[in-house]
């Protein structure tokens, strides 16, 4: 096959609702504030679930709508940053939940990127011949990760998975990936590794990166899927924070393209953003099937992966 699409997709979120009004119960902080600076209302939280279970979840949805058995399923690729598991992996261990026999399975680290990354690795896969269907999910549990006492990160962060079945094709209808990282700012974004993994980020560094840099990688994603980004669908960035994502639509004079903003409901979930994203377009039928639609991770690294795919 010269190509791939994704044919399904699928999210799940925690029943529990975060507010702002509750975190303005926890630290000094309130609804105001975090509106104004990041856009935030509210996000969910996992309380007995796992970053195992919430994958489980979103990745079993968008199986049971590709209509696929899963058995046809011959890669499962699990994107998160908030494994507790060093081995075996969450991809593994989904796999094995949903039946799915024999696949290759393994996880991608690469922060708020992940999903991108992760999909563009089993597009390639799905080229070569590697498999015929892959399972790519991003899944997250930050408040694992979270400091409840930390006002400028607690209320960025939420848990959940988004997912998506993608199948080899014909035609390419995921672009090709422009992807990277700058290594020298990559202290910007971390999980510290000590006993207790917590979440921080150099937050005036992140923005004043993401919003010079990001343009032009959005830009050269659209070039090479052969499209301008006026002729877009949609726009689906990773849900870091409202104001970056208003900052790189606005720089990118796309006024008549539909921009997801699901960071207002869901917070910034990682590598979990883009997809849940997606499947929330998808499922409200706000985006017509066969519409182009710009995907953008970046964050954690300092890294970046986007193409331009086909809605399914």
């Amino acid at each position: 096959m010269s190509g791939s699409r994704i044919t399904s997709t699928g999210h799940y979120q925690p029943e529990h609702v975060l507010t702002n009004d509750d975190l303005a119960g926890m630290v000094d902080t309130s609804d105001d504030w975090i509106r104004r600076r990041t856009g935030i209302a509210t996000r969910r939280i996992a309380r007995d679930e796992s970053v195992t279970d919430l994958a489980t979840a979103a990745a079993g949805k968008a199986l049971a709508t590709a209509g696929l058995d899963p058995a046809d399923i011959g890669l499962v690729q699990v994107a998160t940053c908030t494994a507790i598991d060093r081995c075996p992996s969450i991809a593994a261990q989904v796999a094995g939940r949903l039946g799915i026999p024999g696949a290759a399975a393994f996880d991608v680290n690469n922060g708020c990127a992940g999903f991108t990354t992760a999909l563009a690795t089993a597009d390639h896969a799905l080229r070569a011949g590697a498999a015929r269907h892959a399972l790519v999910v991003g899944a997250e549990k930050m408040s694992d990760v979270t400091d409840w006492t930390d006002r400028s990160t607690c209320v960025l962060l939420g848990d959940g998975a988004g997912a998506a079945v993608l199948s080899a094709a014909e035609a390419p209808h995921v672009g090709p990936v422009v992807w990277g990282s700058d290594p020298t700012l990559g202290n910007a974004v971390r999980i510290l590794d000590d006993w207790h993994p917590t979440f921080a980020q150099d937050g005036q560094t992140v923005f004043r990166w993401a919003t010079t840099t990001l343009v032009p990688i959005a830009r050269q994603a659209c070039e090479r899927a052969g499209i301008r980004p006026q002729d877009l669908g949609a726009i689906v960035t990773h849900q870091a924070n409202l104001r970056i994502i208003e900052a790189v639509v606005r720089q990118l004079d796309v006024p008549d393209v539909l921009v997801a903003q699901d960071v207002v409901e869901s917070g910034n979930t990682s590598a979990a953003s883009i997809p849940i994203a997606l499947a929330k377009l998808v499922a409200r039928g706000e985006v017509t099937p066969g519409a182009s639609v710009l995907l953008l991770g970046f964050g954690g690294g300092l890294s970046w992966a986007g193409q331009v795919v086909t809605c399914p």
